[in-house]
């Protein structure tokens, strides 16, 4: 960081119309050409943003006032962050584009303020929900990959809110998790164990990004889902999960995460299902066969589907660790 021994560039007189291209000036001796085209991008469309809007300062300062808040309430439990990149669709889309899905294969979906790293790992079959005031619900899936092979030894990471729409970290008294557990497929990839029928709840509305909501008119109810993630060596990462059909919030989820491939219907554990898996006859079922993207699949519709929205762009790229950069040579 000494001035003496960086490179700097002059800067010209500055002004509204030239402000733009003398921050691109002193930020081009970045070695990273990706991080070097992200603060590039970052910077234009911050600017742009500001041009088109004409910003007065008053509103610049309450954009600085609210991500101040904003990182003020986040906490090892509640990332109010997330919750705000999710309300504004941002989540979503970060993870389609960087999660491509081939035809066949399980859509990913956003991952939420609640997910934690303490959850329990249980055997198949265990009961992950203890909530008394909760329907009893037998989950049943398998996890196969794009050509219909059963995938065995698949880390599941699931979670849910409890039947009145808390997650476990929202109680002052937690003492353990609960409504989570971290599974793992058996030799057919399936994978199964006891819940309770999922319900509507509202995002933490308490703090700046439901001030946020309020402001926008909105409301902050998520429909009725249960979050699934699946980790296995050599396929592409996935985060996803299932949503009741007709659910009240299904076609205005707050935080933008409901797809038509994630829709489920509720079935009743039949006389074989409820002998097998001890469980009542006639309880809930939720079913589904997810399906895993291989790394190599992945990165080869990442790659192919981010030079295809560069060349949309009229943009001269190449890419670089897999991501797009100028191609300047």
């Amino acid at each position: 960081m000494d001035p003496s021994k960086v490179d700097i560039p002059l800067l010209k007189d500055l002004t509204i119309d030239n402000i733009t291209e003398n921050v691109h000036l002193i930020n081009s001796g970045c070695p990273d050409p990706r991080l070097k085209y992200i603060l590039e991008r970052l910077v234009t469309h911050a600017h742009d943003f500001a041009r088109e809007t004409r910003l007065s300062t008053d509103e610049w300062m309450t954009g600085i006032k609210f991500l101040t808040e904003v990182g003020q309430i986040c906490s090892d439990v509640r990332q109010e962050f997330i919750l705000l990149s999710d309300i504004i669709g941002l989540s979503l889309l970060v993870d389609s584009i960087d999660h491509p899905k081939p035809r066949a294969s399980t859509e990913g979906t956003v991952l939420g303020p609640f997910h934690t790293h303490d959850a329990e790992s249980e055997a198949n079959g265990s009961t992950i929900s203890h909530d008394p005031d909760g329907e009893p619900c037998l989950v049943l899936c398998s996890v196969k990959d794009t050509a219909g092979k059963p995938l065995d030894a698949v880390k599941v990471d699931v979670w849910e809110t409890d039947s009145k729409g808390f997650y476990d970290v929202q109680y002052a008294t937690r003492e353990g998790p609960d409504g989570r557990a971290v599974l793992q497929s058996d030799a057919d990839g399936v994978f199964w164990f006891k819940a309770i029928v999922p319900v509507p709840y509202p995002i933490p509305h308490d703090g700046p990004v439901g001030k946020l909501l309020r402001v926008l008119k909105r409301h902050p109810y998520r429909p009725s889902h249960m979050h699934f993630m699946f980790d296995k060596p050599g396929y592409d990462h996935l985060i996803t999960a299932l949503y009741l059909r007709n659910d009240p919030y299904e076609t205005s989820d707050a935080v933008f995460g409901v797809k038509e491939s994630l829709l489920v219907d509720l079935g009743r554990v039949d006389a074989d299902q409820a002998r097998r898996y001890g469980v009542s006859e006639g309880a809930k079922l939720l079913t589904y066969d997810f399906v895993l993207v291989s790394d190599e699949e992945a990165k080869r519709l990442r790659e192919s589907e981010a030079m295809k929205a560069m060349e949309a762009l009229g943009r001269r790229m190449k890419l670089y660790n897999g991501l797009p950069v100028p191609d300047v040579d």
